[in-house]
């Protein structure tokens, strides 16, 4: 077996002797860029070391254990807040399963689904009302579940499996995998739709003040970007996975395509959950607090939803009063 071809090691591992050098070291992102870097102590400081500049300076190479476990560690970072020598790495990255849980009620909104478009295949007529019977009602509804055994049974003759138990399977191998697509529907989507409502309602509370005025608008028309960016990502996997047969007939690559979705997407609800908490906290009062949220939205939302030439104006020109903001390219 190649070396590249070895299963990656479960827990964060190096044997560069930099790594244990400053005692204990915690990997993590940089808040500023979301640049992997691994924090020390120093004194009574912490200090920040990127990652991939350590690897320069103690010549470590990409294809070297520890340059293996470096990419795994940015690739984790990803997906947990933090990481120390020591500790395993998440699950997406080891095996591409999540290493969180979406709740039971996701899971039967993504099969109550599959079931209702199968059923409308049946009968397309009952194609409306399909989708918005639950699992539990298919069961309990004699002649409704007589139906639905009966679009089992056309799926498993035209997808050619032994009989109606196979398509059953196959519905809950997919719908495991769309329930959390469903919670982060629920947790990123629709928060992020109500951030974008209430902005919109916050009207002009600061008449008369020309440079609140404008970063209010700013943050608006960049949160309806991000809203908007997010919505087509859960369109596309509807859309992809709303042919039933197809997906029933490919669940191999759907998963992979619906993995890769879910990933996005929870990336995403890891950096938007520090912004949309803080505006679910808030109370409505146009205060100093009020324009303090507003200004880190601002911070938030630029980097990620600006074009690139309106970003590279605006971080110049911050750049040039000695702000904050960084660079255009992020990562969630």
């Amino acid at each position: 077996m190649e070396p590249n071809d070895e299963p990656p090691p479960e827990r964060c591992e190096l044997i560069n002797p930099v790594f244990t050098a400053f005692g204990p070291a915690m990997f993590r992102r940089a808040e500023a860029d979301s640049t992997p870097v691994m924090v020390v102590t120093l004194g009574q400081k912490e200090a920040a070391l990127p990652l991939r500049a350590l690897q320069r300076e103690f010549l470590i190479d990409d294809a070297s254990p520890d340059g293996r476990m470096l990419g795994l560690i940015a690739e984790a970072l990803d997906y947990v807040t933090g990481l120390h020598l020591g500790d395993m790495l998440p699950a997406e990255v080891l095996t591409g399963q999540a290493s969180w849980q979406p709740e039971e009620r996701h899971r039967a909104t993504a099969e109550a689904r599959l079931r209702g478009q199968l059923l409308a295949r049946l009968d397309p007529a009952a194609m409306p009302e399909a989708g918005e019977i639950s699992v539990e009602r298919m069961q309990e509804d004699s002649v409704l579940r007589g139906r639905v055994q009966s679009a089992f049974e056309q799926a498993a003759s035209a997808l050619e499996v032994a009989g109606a138990e196979d398509i059953v399977l196959l519905v809950t191998a997919v719908a495991e995998e769309l329930g959390f697509i469903e919670a982060l529907r629920e947790r990123l989507l629709h928060p992020v739709a109500r951030l974008c409502q209430r902005l919109a309602r916050m009207g002009d509370g600061w008449r008369g003040n020309a440079e609140r005025q404008t970063t209010m608008g700013q943050v608006r028309k960049l949160a309806r970007t991000g809203l908007q960016q997010t919505a087509e990502r859960f369109a596309e996997v509807d859309a992809q996975t709303g042919e039933v047969m197809s997906t029933l007939r490919n669940v191999d690559s759907q998963r992979s395509f619906i993995r890769s979705n879910r990933d996005w997407l929870y990336r995403s609800l890891r950096a938007w959950t520090p912004i949309l908490a803080s505006w679910e906290r808030a109370g409505p009062a146009l205060d100093d607090a009020a324009w303090a949220r507003l200004n880190n939205t601002y911070q938030f939302l630029a980097p990620r939803y600006m074009t690139v030439q309106e970003w590279a104006l605006v971080s110049g020109s911050r750049r040039s009063r000695r702000a904050t903001l960084t660079g255009p390219v992020m990562r969630w």
